[in-house]
């Protein structure tokens, strides 16, 4: 076995799996602060109690994200310590800035945020809560900047056999950056968005506590319904900077062999990669030149001229990608991307008819709704990530070059630790599906969270001598 591919295996399970719970923490932070701050406002205790329930789910996605995320770091040393070598002096700086300012204050605030309801002012506990949904962003923002790196290096010179960075403001400037920042935390908000809506629907339908899950679902619509526009036109704005700065992930998304003018969009088709040809097709004229320029006459280049291309400026070598996974990943993504549009116009449609939620039979329908976007999710990222290959740092460094080269040699060492994460990872996941599912059938109650009546405090009994 070779050590390359099973390491790729093994960040890419270690990833997938640290990815299910990455966006609903992002999303989940902003609607719970959303939820706290009608609270503040309002001084409703249904709004309490509503961020106090979804804060609940929210705190267990969290420790388990975490614990996930952890591991990932440590394989750049264990497995890819070649890649750490060339590349470290810039990938280190994002990471140790989503550490210092990120990761800092997600932990700070969020002990503030659970042990503060009754010691911190309304105001101040609300700013808390806030504060971790910022750092969660920011996190993002910096473990986003060093993947964009790797996808369209900027900033950098070559000095020796390594690269070092000369310009800080290029690399979180990065063009590429501000295409996947924004499309990768609107995912995150329509995760969150689907997952309160599929479980408020469920209470909905069970009857359970209307003031909180009705109110809950109407939030949830409007958030999900705005964040998965939101996916739709990041998505395709990263396809038009796609265009101009990764031409091959884009000519694989579309299984385009051949270079044309007014290229079409195929709908579907059988993908015959060792003959690079496309058995069957159902296409849409000039729509991929549309799409990718805004020009329906626009020239696409396709995959045979810049394999081309490639081996003029890198040498002998395969440089395209898997079409038939990029192809169908993609479809995948904006398949399920368009059923969640529809079904967050059909949530706010029910959340605000004049009729109201009583006589509303079908709310069971958003249950399973909860797993589109992971699923979109992972087919994006799977997309992303592969369509880079065969290159690491894209036109700088191959994968198979930034392994650690002792793995090539014992093999068994990755097979051991790649069979140690699936089982660790499996079992998290059971643990977190457990407790999600647990705690998202408890029925919150108003009636702990009734405010007082009046400021003045209740008179103190004298003792008497």
């Amino acid at each position: 076995m070779d050590g390359t591919v099973l390491s790729q295996w093994q960040f890419a399970l270690t990833t997938v799996y640290h990815f299910f719970f990455v966006p609903l923490t992002i999303g989940l932070s902003v609607i719970v602060a959303i939820m706290e701050s009608f609270y503040v406002a309002k001084k409703n205790s249904v709004y309490k109690a509503m961020t106090k329930f979804w804060g609940t789910l929210f705190l267990i996605n969290f420790a388990v994200g975490v614990v996930t995320g952890i591991v990932l770091e440590f394989q750049f040393g264990m497995n890819w310590s070649e890649y750490s070598r060339f590349v470290g002096d810039i990938f280190g700086a994002p990471l140790a800035m989503e550490g210092l300012m990120a990761f800092f204050l997600e932990s700070v605030f969020i002990g503030l945020w659970i042990f503060g309801w009754e010691r911190l002012s309304k105001g101040l506990h609300l700013a808390t809560i806030w504060l971790v949904a910022l750092g969660m962003n920011i996190s993002a923002f910096w473990i986003l900047a060093a993947n964009s790196f790797m996808q369209h290096p900027v900033g950098f010179a070559r000095v020796g056999d390594k690269l070092v960075l000369t310009d800080f403001s290029a690399l979180i400037t990065n063009p590429y950056l501000f295409n996947q920042f924004p499309h990768t935390v609107m995912a995150g908000f329509t995760t969150a968005g689907f997952f309160v809506l599929g479980i408020s629907a469920y209470h909905l339908a069970k009857k359970h506590n209307p003031e909180v899950f009705q109110r809950s679902f109407k939030i949830a619509a409007i958030f999900a319904l705005v964040s998965v526009l939101g996916v739709v036109a990041m998505g395709d704005r990263q396809g038009k900077g796609m265009a101009v700065m990764q031409p091959m992930k884009l000519a694989a998304f579309e299984g385009l062999w051949d270079t044309e003018e007014k290229a079409p969009l195929s709908l579907v088709a059988i993908i015959d990669q060792d003959n690079e040809t496309n058995s069957f097709a159902i296409k849409i004229p000039y729509m991929l030149s549309f799409l990718a320029t805004n020009d329906p006459n626009a020239k696409i280049i396709g995959l045979k001229d810049l394999q081309a291309e490639a081996e003029e400026l890198y040498g002998k070598g395969y440089y395209i990608p898997s079409i038939p996974l990029m192809f169908w990943t993609f479809r995948v993504m904006v398949g399920l991307g368009f059923l969640m549009v529809f079904f967050g116009i059909l949530a706010v449609v029910l959340a605000f008819r004049r009729k109201g939620f009583e006589k509303i039979k079908f709310f069971w329908v958003f249950v399973p709704v909860i797993a589109l976007p992971y699923m979109a999710n992972t087919a994006g990222w799977l997309m992303t990530e592969r369509g880079r290959q065969p290159w690491v740092v894209f036109g700088q460094m191959l994968t198979r070059s930034g392994t650690s080269p002792i793995l090539n040699d014992r093999p068994w060492m990755v097979i051991t630790t790649l069979i140690g994460f699936f089982l660790l990872y499996a079992a998290l996941i059971v643990v977190d599906v457990f407790l999600i599912a647990k705690y998202s059938k408890v029925e919150p109650s108003t009636g702990d969270f009734l405010e007082p009546k009046t400021n003045n405090p209740t008179p103190s009994t004298e003792v008497k001598k």
